[in-house]
């Protein structure tokens, strides 16, 4: 495998591409870590955009990625742009020898994450997908349970994001709402829960989806279902719908298996609700302190997945979710996309 060259002694010196709505979680993730991190770039098209991010972190302001990586001196570059860009950028930061991470879903096609990954095997960068969520008490637990074998057989899963996104909501920028940059709501608000169906169940058998635009003005889809079957045997269903009356409502998973049945709801995944087992687990004392109140769908996992990251490039640790974690929810994903649009089941892994 690869032999990263480690970066200590020293802050990691970092880049932001992308001032928009989450490069905020970005920042406020960096200041948190600010004894171990350094920004010292940012780069906007937008030129208010460039300035708010200009004044809060004291980086020096960039126009363009082109300009940006003449002068950088940072380790890293991090893509908070639309998500049909992050392949190309992607591929032109890893040609100057930098780390990337890029927020989700790491490309809109397939294709274009397969790219990725081998521009940064090529230039031995590392690649990072933002998959925070994962860092999430109430999921962290859950997985632990998984992997202690808590539940024994997996036979059911069932997945909501029961979610509100208006039509100022995609009239805000041009690239929302569009095929080429951003995807719908499979790809784009539930990609987070579409990653859990790999992360804690395991590799997928075949999906069979059904995706429409019923109520906004957009090229993609609002809303979507899908049934899943696991290579393990176990079944589930993926429900996400972006036009909840009035408000965001829900995203949870339900695992049933033999010997456990744990629902985690909420907004977001943050309340665990139903948790109970055959046997008695020291996890079990946890349960009041793992869920929390979220203002955010976000999540507050952020600073905990820049913690895996900085240990990485330091040398302390393996990475959570590199390039080739990414491409597994990215090909559940194109998976969804072609089941819907051909109307039959798709097989995984796409190709060999």
């Amino acid at each position: 495998m690869h032999n990263y060259p480690k970066i200590t002694g020293r802050k990691i010196r970092v880049a932001v591409v992308g001032c928009g709505r989450i490069a905020a979680n970005h920042f406020s993730a960096i200041e948190k870590h600010a004894e171990r991190l350094d920004i010292v770039d940012v780069c906007d098209v937008d030129p208010s955009a460039l300035a708010q991010a200009v004044e809060r972190t004291g980086a020096a302001g960039h126009a363009s990625l082109d300009e940006m990586l003449a002068s950088t001196q940072a380790d890293m570059v991090i893509l908070t742009t639309p998500s049909g860009l992050h392949p190309e950028q992607t591929i032109q930061i890893a040609a100057t020898g930098r780390h990337v991470m890029t927020e989700k879903p790491m490309a809109t096609r397939w294709h274009d994450g397969l790219r990725m990954v081998k521009a940064c095997d090529d230039a031995n960068v590392r690649l990072f997908v933002v998959k925070q969520n994962r860092r999430n008490a109430t999921l962290q637990l859950l997985k632990r349970a998984v992997e202690k074998g808590r539940f024994g057989r997996i036979f059911s899963v069932s997945v909501n994001v029961f979610w509100t996104r208006p039509q100022e909501y995609y009239d805000s920028a041009k690239w929302r709402g569009t095929w080429e940059f951003d995807g719908g709501a499979f790809m784009n608000q539930a990609s987070h829960y579409i990653d859990l169906l790999d992360w804690l169940i395991g590799p997928v058998e075949s999906v069979m989806a059904y995706t429409a635009t019923l109520a906004r003005n957009i090229e993609v889809e609002d809303s979507g279902v899908a049934a899943l079957r696991w290579r393990s045997g176990a079944m589930g269903t993926l429900n996400v719908t972006m036009l909840t009356y009035p408000k965001n409502m829900e995203g949870s998973i339900t695992i049933l298996g033999e010997k456990g049945t744990v629902r985690i709801g909420g907004v977001a995944v943050n309340e665990i609700q139903r948790w109970e087992f055959a046997e008695q687990d020291a996890d079990d004392e946890l349960l009041k302190s793992a869920s929390y109140e979220t203002t955010s769908v976000y999540g507050f996992g952020h600073p905990l997945y820049y913690d895996n990251v900085i240990q990485c490039l330091r040398g302390e640790a393996e990475a959570e979710t590199d390039g080739r974690e990414g491409l597994k929810s990215l090909e559940l994903l194109i998976a969804m996309y072609l089941s819907s649009r051909d109307g039959k089941r798709v097989a995984l892994p796409l190709e060999y």
